[in-house]
């Protein structure tokens, strides 16, 4: 368990780290769409 000096450092560094896998699933999910689209074209 991370000591209480360490917690702000830790939130911080699992906010950038649950921000940068929300935008990596939505732009990943638009890659495939716009890549189905094309194979269906």
């Amino acid at each position: 368990m991370a000591s209480g000096n360490d917690m702000k450092a830790h939130e911080s560094t699992f906010a950038g780290f649950t921000g940068l896998v929300k935008w990596s699933a939505i732009v990943t999910a638009l890659i495939t769409a716009f890549t189905i689209y094309m194979i269906s074209n």
